[in-house]
């Protein structure tokens, strides 16, 4: 969890391996591996496995090295979270994005990439990002998505709550996305199974009267896809902003901040 971490100098080397300021081992064999290399190790096992596979050792493993080998490359278990962290949002702007976009065009594809991120690395949604360490692949996704806020009649802190807005509601829909499936996995009790069990008390709790409004509810009303439930929701909230920014240009928007 990259907010729990109560050693304060695993920030300091977090951030120097980020961003390039370790030196190579200078002792020792010819050095074989690279940060890359072992991110990438570890973005592997957590992909495949889950997040709690992945331990120094396991990516050593993984690398066919020894462990102490690996020790000289990354300090510890958080930095290596770190580096796994900001490859993944690496995927973010892709080399489709939508350069000199209007703004709900780059929001639009800055959500639809962090939705097949975190469905890609269902991990991400484990770890904690509420103090997140910004390394270059992360940045590089908060600087397109400014990209598409920039020419509007918006404060700073008006711009970030807008990616804000989108960043929480792609991660709350991908995680009960990631979730159901992986309830089935761990349980291994289907969808189907789920709610066939639940039906005969979820009838006679119908029937009862005391539910009238989820009793007067269609049979196919849960039977919308995940997914078609991301895109209706995201419209909508996009839908919010448009409107947001359109009385901010009329002046009768209740505005965040004051710095533009």
């Amino acid at each position: 969890m990259t907010s729990e971490n109560s050693d304060r100098g695993y920030l300091k080397r977090s951030l120097d391996l980020l961003w390039g300021q370790v030196e190579r081992p200078s002792r020792g064999p010819k050095p074989g591996l690279t940060l890359e290399r072992i991110a990438a190790a570890g973005v592997a096992i957590a992909d495949a496995e889950g997040i709690d596979a992945l331990s120094m050792r396991r990516v050593a493993a993984e690398l066919g090295v020894g462990t102490m080998s690996l020790y000289r490359y990354v300090p510890g278990k958080a930095e290596l979270l770190e580096l796994m962290i900001d490859r993944a949002y690496r995927m973010m702007p892709g080399d489709d994005a939508p350069r000199d976009a209007d703004w709900r065009t780059v929001l639009g594809y800055v959500a639809h990439g962090n939705w097949r991120m975190y469905l890609a690395h269902p991990w991400l949604l484990q770890t904690s990002l509420a103090r997140p360490v910004l390394g270059p692949g992360a940045m590089a996704g908060f600087d397109y998505a400014l990209s598409g806020l920039v020419p509007l009649p918006l404060t700073d802190q008006e711009r970030l709550g807008f990616i804000a807005a989108v960043d929480g509601y792609v991660a709350g829909c991908a995680r009960a996305h990631v979730h159901a499936a992986l309830a089935a996995r761990q349980t291994g009790i289907s969808d189907e199974e789920f709610w066939t069990a639940h039906g005969p008390l979820l009838k006679k709790a119908m029937l009862s009267g005391a539910y009238p409004h989820a009793a007067a509810l269609s049979e196919d009303t849960f039977a919308v896809p995940g997914e078609r439930l991301f895109e209706f929701g995201l419209e909508r909230l996009l839908d919010g902003l448009e409107a947001f920014i359109a009385a901010a240009d009329g002046g009768t928007a209740e505005r965040l901040g004051g710095g533009g």
